[in-house]
């Protein structure tokens, strides 16, 4: 049964890990398979582990860790005018 020509895509930059030819891996994106059209390799696209889970960065380790503090009112004064004990 052929193929549509849509489910297929060319990977561009992508080398034969078999021939080393660039430009000739294409992927199949309804069977994830790929293959290179100069040789014939062929290999299923390995699933990729980390889809569901963000990874850890100082930002989001800090988030983890933040602690709420209370809040406290703070009261802005000016400072007092000192007179001058000379006049």
């Amino acid at each position: 049964m052929p193929r549509s020509p849509s489910s297929r895509r060319f990977i561009a930059g992508a080398v034969c890990p078999r021939c080393s030819a660039m430009d000739t891996i294409l992927v199949d994106r309804d069977t994830d398979l790929r293959e290179c059209v100069a040789c014939g390799f062929s290999d299923p696209r390995p699933p990729d582990p980390l889809v569901s889970k963000e990874p850890a960065t100082r930002v989001s380790r800090a988030a983890a860790r933040r602690v709420e503090t209370p809040v406290s009112v703070v009261r802005i004064m000016e400072p007092a005018k000192k007179s001058d004990p000379g006049n």
